[in-house]
């Protein structure tokens, strides 16, 4: 036992940089377990991401899920009864996340808490000697991923974050066919997220509900009285103690697929048109609504265009997606499928057509992706397979996220320095990190 969670420990090769080694050296070889290591597990927050991690997570070889972890008993006891039905077996529960860290035999922890706790966990998992797949988004604020960065340089684990579509088999290969000139030179994504989020309830004083421990739900968050119905959901849309806006629950994902096709990182300049501009009175108190523009070096742009409450186009082109223009073509990518397009408007490619769908095993389906990424990761762990989205490329991504944030909350324009990704703004950077509650502030490893 000793051996094995010895070579669990080290397992992860160095994934710090955008380029991996497809080569071993003789270092990184010993890093390396069996393949026929069994793999221990924990999942910290059981919400509505813990049907699909689940069931990704134990579709795996020698995987062995040794907690399920969340603040709330009813949800700790609904997971236990999926965990039961998929596999005939019982796992052992807690809410007290600390309590797994401390557990020397735990090799994983999955991640999938509110926004506010991602950096925190992850961090703390890290120092505990844990591999991380982190849920997006990866982090609360622009500070936040810089210490992502830093524990796992430092602690060398293995740090995934959940933008599965890296892992879909069709998107790869659009991706592919962009690197090899499809469209020419790229210049211009636009990225987009259209829903119908009806109203939410106003905050109001209440008691705090059965069985959830509000402290640790606030976690590393500076302490507040229980308002109503904040622990479900809403807490994305109460303020900024505990959640990103919907530019954190889903422009992540979009955004990063637009960077991907343009082959860009930091922007330089950022302007985000946004506001509140439905059910007025509601309880919702950022906005609902957001146009960010990011300009990079090389003159290449990406819009995000957000619809959180009026999905107008949502019939046409699936609610989500990125459209993507190069001199000689574009593209649309969605969780489903791409298509191209020639200067004509012409359609050249359709991979959901019938004689190209078969061809990605279901890949498009978005718990097929996140099985995918799920055993990239574990893959990662035992054979150093290269991540599909390591943490320190996630955080590039993460940051148009922030940048769209800090530019709506300061109401300025954002001009970044893209070399040091520092906001040149002064009024701005205040909203580069946030207070902590006492004794929960992340402290930099180095």
């Amino acid at each position: 036992m000793k051996n094995r969670r010895n070579f669990l420990k080290k397992s992860a090769l160095a994934v710090t940089g955008l380029t991996f080694v497809n080569s071993l050296s003789a270092k990184s070889y010993r890093k390396i377990i069996g393949s026929n290591e069994r793999i221990k597990i924990a999942f910290q927050g059981l919400g509505r991401r813990i049907p699909g991690l689940l069931s990704g997570a134990i579709s795996q070889k020698n995987i062995e899920v040794t907690h399920l972890c969340d603040v709330m008993d009813n949800q700790i006891a609904k997971a236990s009864k999926r965990f039961f039905d998929l596999t005939g077996n019982n796992v052992k529960s807690e809410k007290n996340i600390h309590k797994i860290f401390d557990d020397k035999d735990v090799d994983a922890v999955i991640m999938a808490t509110p926004d506010h706790w991602h950096a925190y966990g992850a961090c703390k998992a890290m120092e505990s000697g844990k591999h991380v797949y982190l849920e997006k988004p990866c982090s609360h604020n622009m500070r936040e991923s810089e210490l992502l960065v830093s524990y796992q340089k430092y602690f060398d684990k293995v740090v995934q974050m959940g933008n599965q579509q890296r892992s879909s088999p069709h998107t790869i290969e659009l991706m592919d066919k962009i690197n090899q000139g499809a469209l020419g030179k790229t210049y211009k994504a636009t990225a987009f997220y259209h829903s119908n989020r009806p109203r939410v309830p106003n905050q109001v004083l209440a008691p705090v509900p059965k069985g959830l421990d509000w402290d640790l739900f606030q976690g590393p968050a500076v302490r507040r009285e229980y308002t109503f119905n904040t622990w479900d959901y809403n807490w994305r849309w109460y303020g900024w103690d505990y959640g990103t806006g919907e530019a954190g629950n889903n422009a992540t994902h979009e955004l990063d697929i637009a960077r991907w096709a343009l082959n860009v990182d930091y922007p330089s300049h950022v302007d985000v048109y946004a506001g509140k501009y439905h059910f007025i009175d509601d309880g919702w108190t950022m906005y609902d609504t957001m146009e960010a523009k990011f300009k990079f070096d090389n003159g290449k742009t990406i819009t995000w265009d957000g619809q959180s409450r009026n999905a107008f186009e949502k019939s046409k082109e699936g609610g989500r997606g990125t459209k993507i223009w190069g001199s000689k073509g574009s593209a649309f990518v969605n969780r489903a499928g791409y298509q191209l397009y020639n200067l004509k408007d012409e359609l050249i490619f359709d991979s959901l057509s019938e004689e190209n769908i078969n061809r990605y095993s279901s890949g498009g389906n978005i718990g097929n992706m996140t099985q995918r990424h799920m055993k990239n990761f574990f893959e990662c762990i035992r054979s150093g397979e290269k991540l599909t989205s390591p943490i320190s490329d996630a955080v590039i991504s993460q940051s148009l996220v922030h940048y769209a944030n800090i530019s709506y909350r300061s109401n300025q324009s954002l001009y970044v320095d893209s070399n040091s990704t520092r906001i040149k703004n002064k009024k701005a950077m205040k909203f580069w990190s946030r207070d902590y509650e006492n004794g929960w502030e992340i402290k930099n490893p180095i």
